[in-house]
């Protein structure tokens, strides 16, 4: 057996540099597939520095993603969703086309400018010019020509202004900028484009410098990061207010993903070896809270785990108010420790207990598949619920109808299975099942509270705005850094939650800052368009 290779000690900024020596050898296609592998071994590096990488989610990073839909988890493992024998052929229908294919009409283009057009030769009321009868009248629904054209995302504009000197006395007079030229170099839309490309979209700051740059508008990365951080303080208020009215919602959900800060890693070096390090992961918890009249989407970049981030929302609820529910998966790190007087009603989230068995079913796929279709009526269930717009009430006495019998029968089934010795309890079915039985009570909650979810998917779909952000940047430099990303994030995807414009929104907070400060409620992505309203009717009445 040959001896084991000595440890490469090598930073990631290394192997990026000696990349950008041979990147004309490799071709560009080499260049951009050997740059992916080293950022995916920087990020698997960092993952089990950290302690938290298991095999299975090692496998899941680096392998092929696949559908987590039982048809589709079934048909890996070799069997069929549903059985056919002796049941007759149905005829083929035309298969209605999937939601979000196919063009999108004109009405889809929310960001559009609309001009109107009106007919060169004709006008309401004027006679027919086909019959020579009738009259014609403007139709309810116009026609509509969609044109698009390209842009930079950060335009820039040169004023030359003359400049006359006298030839005896050497005075110069410069010519006065034109109306409506900000004193600002920087407009409030350059920091908007900006934060929204960086944390909306997850360009690293060097990429977003590089194309700036190839379209003529140099924008050092120094440059931009004073650009954001200076607009992060002026959002501030409008992040506080997000926190206070989060704390109010009637739902919940948390969770956390790991996130590096350069900065707290190197404090944890700094320690002594006789020093006792409390913790040393670092992580971005996302906090999702729902109610009735919005939803508002969190993020917390730091030590804290998402319990602890969300106690502290939590320290800003109304006393006099329920206690809310709160939708979480069943790491105890997840949990928040709070007071006697505020307290929390907590569900568990259905789509983890249902994604262990989708992880064992080509090892076990009878019995998974039955799990997973009496878990899919659940769904099922629920789909029709919100499909018929039920309220809470009466969303929770249709599944207490039509869920909970099927949900009754599956714990008998998994009972039966350890009973009957069906199942070795170690195995990875074994475990699947003894976590739903374990948790049982806290994954059936829809079935006992009214509004309780059936998972935690909001709140997955949130972290990726995190975790995009680390597939680019790989990291944060410092806390502010951090912080700055968090705000950004927090506004830019309670904006997406709340059908409202990031880019318009970031601008208005920006133009409005004293009124932001003075009255942030007033400023939220569901209501500034009413207040921009509001007072742009007082200055016209003024």
């Amino acid at each position: 057996m040959q001896p084991a290779a000595p440890p490469l000690e090598v930073t990631p900024e290394e192997l990026e540099t000696l990349l950008e020596g041979v990147r004309e050898a490799l071709g560009e296609a080499g260049y951009q597939k050997l740059k992916a592998a080293i950022r995916t071994l920087s990020y698997v590096t960092e993952l089990l520095e950290n302690r938290e990488a298991t095999l299975q989610s090692l496998r899941r990073l680096l392998c092929r993603a696949r559908s987590e839909k039982t048809e589709a988890v079934l048909e890996q493992a070799g069997i069929p969703s549903h059985p056919t024998q002796g049941k007759p052929e149905e005829k083929e229908t035309a298969k209605e086309p999937d939601i979000g294919h196919g063009r999108n009409g004109a009405q889809a283009y929310r960001g559009a400018s609309h001009v109107q057009v009106p007919h060169l030769s004709l006008h309401q009321g004027d006679r027919c010019p086909e019959c020579q009868r009738g009259k014609v009248y403007p139709l309810k629904e116009p026609g509509r020509l969609v044109r698009m054209r390209g842009q930079a995302p950060i335009a820039a504009t040169v004023y030359e202004l003359e400049k006359l000197r006298c030839n005896l006395c050497g005075e110069v007079f410069t010519a006065n900028p034109p109306d409506g030229v900000d004193e600002e170099k920087y407009d409030a839309t350059a920091a908007s484009m900006i934060a929204l490309l960086r944390y909306g979209s997850g360009f690293p700051w060097n990429r977003l410098a590089d194309m700036e740059a190839s379209l003529g508008i140099p924008l050092p990365v120094a440059t931009q990061c004073e650009i954001v951080m200076e607009a992060a303080a002026t959002m501030q208020p409008a992040m506080e207010e997000l926190i206070r009215q989060a704390a109010q919602g009637e739902v919940l959900h948390n969770d956390d993903t790991s996130m590096p800060v350069l900065a707290l890693r190197n404090a944890g070096l700094d320690h002594d070896e006789g020093d006792a390090v409390e913790r040393t992961g670092v992580f971005t918890s996302g906090i999702v809270s729902t109610a009735q009249k919005q939803t508002i989407a969190l993020f917390f970049t730091g030590r804290q785990h998402a319990g602890e981030n969300l106690a502290d929302v939590l320290q800003r609820r109304a006393a006099e108010l329920a206690p809310p529910l709160q939708m979480c998966d069943a790491l105890s790190r997840n949990l928040p420790k709070l007071p006697e007087k505020l307290k929390v009603i907590v569900g568990h989230c259905l789509a983890h207990a249902r994604r262990r068995f989708v992880e064992v079913t080509p090892n076990f796929p009878e019995p998974c598949r039955h799990v997973l279709e009496q878990l899919g009526k659940i769904y099922g269930n629920d789909a029709v619920a919100r499909e018929q717009t039920m309220t809470p009430e009466e969303r929770l006495r249709f599944h207490q109808r039509q869920s909970a019998p099927v949900m009754d029968q599956l714990r008998i089934w998994l009972t039966a299975q350890f009973a009957e010795k069906k199942v070795e309890p170690n195995s990875g079915l074994g475990v699947a099942m003894r976590y739903l039985l374990k948790h049982w009570e806290r994954l059936t909650l829809f079935l006992r509270q009214p509004g309780a979810p059936l998972d935690n998917n909001i709140c997955e779909r949130a972290l990726k705005k995190a975790i995009l952000h680390r597939k680019n940047s790989l990291f944060y430099k410092t806390e502010n850094g951090a912080h700055v990303g968090d705000l950004f994030m927090s506004l830019i995807h309670t904006c997406e939650l709340s059908d409202a414009n990031p880019f318009d929104y970031l601008t208005q907070l920006q133009r409005h800052a004293g009124e932001l400060t003075r009255n942030p409620s007033q400023w939220m992505p569901w209501n500034y368009p009413a207040t921009l309203e509001a007072g742009s009717i007082r200055l016209d009445s003024g």
